[in-house]
């Protein structure tokens, strides 16, 4: 009997990583779910143990390499990585952001990623299986005024899944990037705006259905169970009211 494949999420104690979780949960993996608040974790493994699915929460840091190597060693061999954590912070013009801003973005999103993906592609590749997921953005793609310390980061990532790609060629394991535009998710923009609820609601005021956590994680999902030979390069997904990053229908 084949044993049950191993889905890592990163970032899993919310939103798009959670949603992920409960999905791929429900399409046959056992999901081991990694954030830095713990009891979110803790409690999302608890409930999807419930739901009779295996499901177990490690608290890490994607930032802090020494647990992200730690955490590595567990795995001999890794179906699904899904490089989810990550996120935003202000929404200041290039001439008045603030670096320190610009360097937690560029720490959790690209050099988060990379660091969890080399300590676990070992493990992918041994599987004879694998495969990465990185979560990018439309901000990956294209700009948009006063987004440029994420938009910077956004474009990192999204190099960072374009040369992987590149460069293990041949070996068993796919690389699939998944590129939202605007979704509402309870944390994102509270985040980015320091916890200003009325700034954030204006992000998604006048707009009908933007994506929700489970369309992305239903798009992730979707790529991850493809058959084997199928590599999703790119999956660019928005809601219907959004042509663009600076182009959104809004009804005020």
């Amino acid at each position: 009997m084949a044993a049950t494949p191993i889905a890592v999420i990163t970032g899993a104690s919310s939103g798009i990583g959670a949603a992920t979780a409960r999905q791929l949960a429900a399409s046959g993996y056992r999901v081991v779910l990694t954030a830095r608040r713990k009891d979110r974790i803790e409690a999302l493994a608890a409930e999807l143990t419930d739901a009779g699915h295996q499901a177990t929460a490690y608290a890490l840091d994607v930032t802090d390499r020494a647990a992200v190597d730690e955490f590595a060693t567990a795995f001999r061999s890794l179906a699904v990585l899904v490089n989810n954590a990550g996120g935003a912070l202000g929404a200041d013009p290039v001439a008045t952001g603030d670096p320190a801003d610009w360097r937690q973005m560029y720490e959790t999103n690209v050099i988060g990623t990379l660091n969890v993906t080399q300590a676990l592609l070992p493990a992918l590749t041994a599987s004879g299986d694998g495969t990465v997921v990185i979560l990018s953005s439309t901000a990956g793609l294209s700009t948009y005024e006063g987004g440029a310390g994420y938009v910077a980061a956004k474009h990192g990532e999204h190099v960072l899944a374009e040369t992987l790609r590149l460069e293990i060629v041949g070996t068993p394991v796919r690389v699939i990037e998944v590129a939202p535009g605007m979704v509402k998710t309870e944390e994102f923009a509270t985040t980015r705006f320091r916890g200003d609820a009325e700034k954030a609601a204006k992000v998604y005021a006048g707009v009908d259905a933007p994506l929700s956590a489970d369309d992305v994680a239903d798009t992730i999902t979707w790529a991850v169970t493809r058959p084997s030979h199928v590599n999703i390069d790119l999956l660019v997904v928005r809601p219907r009211a959004q042509a663009s990053n600076s182009k959104v229908h809004r009804t005020l």
